[in-house]
């Protein structure tokens, strides 16, 4: 499961530049419904048919994957919906014969009352062995047990990482992926380094793929990142402060004080349990659906090693699905997991 010493590929180091980050004015939240909510539904069908109608054409930013790549690529379902993409609702990777690494807010939601809890094991199943979701493709296995990181609150961003244990091994053809220790974790989570994210997530307009689609992407300096974000919180809240400030009649050294303090205490968008990664030039990103797939890194030797899970992005400014032109997005950094990972793989019979 756990590798070290490994050796980068397509090393690539570059300077981010600050002026270029911060020409984006980003907004950030998570989806009203809870992917697996919006799947069941059948809200996210009728989303697509929408985009459908309106054009839509490549992944964002990517191209479809070739036939047998990405073999621990798998997909989370909706058990007893047919097997095809509007059943699917999140992405994972077979770290283990029978365990499958996914993201948190894939399995934990709110029910009808408002309480947040796991999912049934019973309501999902993974879908194993090919990168095109349709019937008589690949293998559909029932998920046995489901363990989601006990940080993780629904309401936040954070400790996004959860694990799935299947009723049984795949009986198709799969691979599973190697995660870093923390040592070489904190290696490749360095700028420049050459990630490439796999899923599918929306396409470009809005339509949903049956086949699987990659895009290459890069290690961004997390620190520019929450600059960034930031910036994009100051803006929104500079004008309910504003308005503060008059109805208060504050004069202007009191305002600046309070508000450079209220900056100095709001807490970084991304905490250093996720990676930032993304591009220069924009529209190269994860989206809706391709939460809790990989981010990989490729190595000299041919092989990848996953650094990441897909957890957050901007949010579009029609307030539905992500931000096609986002520099980046948020990936929970597996190296920061590896006790918790560790202890319950090896203390679940």
């Amino acid at each position: 499961m756990i590798k070290a010493g490994l050796t980068l590929a397509g090393l690539a180091f570059v300077l981010l530049a600050p002026a270029a980050m911060a020409e984006t004015k980003p907004s950030f939240a998570k989806p009203a419904a809870a992917p697996f909510s919006w799947a069941k539904s059948g809200a996210k069908a009728a989303f697509e048919a929408k985009a459908a109608a309106a054009g839509g054409g490549k992944v964002v930013g990517g191209k479809l994957s070739a036939d047998g790549a990405w073999p621990w690529q798998v997909a989370l379902l909706v058990t007893g919906m047919p097997v095809n993409p509007d059943a699917q609702f999140c992405g994972g990777s077979l770290i283990l014969d029978k365990w499958v690494l996914t993201a948190a807010h894939c399995v934990h939601m709110q029910d009808d009352n408002g309480d947040w809890g796991d999912l049934d094991p019973g309501a999902l199943s993974v879908f194993v062995g090919s990168n095109v979701i349709e019937a008589g493709s690949g293998e559909v296995i029932p998920a046995d047990q489901i363990f989601r990181h006990p940080d993780y609150v629904g309401t936040g961003f954070d400790y996004d990482i959860a694990l799935i244990k299947l009723a049984r091994k795949p009986r198709v053809p799969y691979a599973t992926i190697q995660v870093p220790d923390a040592e070489f974790g904190d290696m490749i989570d360095s700028p420049g380094v050459i990630t490439i994210v796999t899923g599918w997530g929306l396409l470009e307009g809005g339509s949903h793929p049956n086949a699987l689609h990659e895009t290459e992407i890069q290690m961004m300096d997390r620190d520019q990142c929450n600059q960034t974000l930031m910036q994009a919180r100051a803006e929104v809240a500079a004008d309910g402060f504003g308005y503060a400030v008059n109805a208060l009649s504050l004069n202007d050294d009191d305002a600046y004080a309070i508000w450079d303090d209220l900056i100095a205490r709001a807490p970084q968008p991304m905490s250093k349990n996720m990676l930032c990664s993304g591009s220069f030039e924009g529209g190269k990103t994860a989206c809706s659906g391709d939460s809790g797939g990989p981010l990989v890194v490729p190595l000299e030797d041919g092989t990848y090693v996953q650094a990441g899970v897909v957890s957050w992005g901007l949010t579009a400014a029609t307030g539905e699905g992500c931000e096609e032109t986002a520099l980046f997005s948020a990936y929970t950094r597996i190296s920061s997991f590896l006790p918790w990972l560790e202890g319950v793989i090896n203390n679940t019979p």
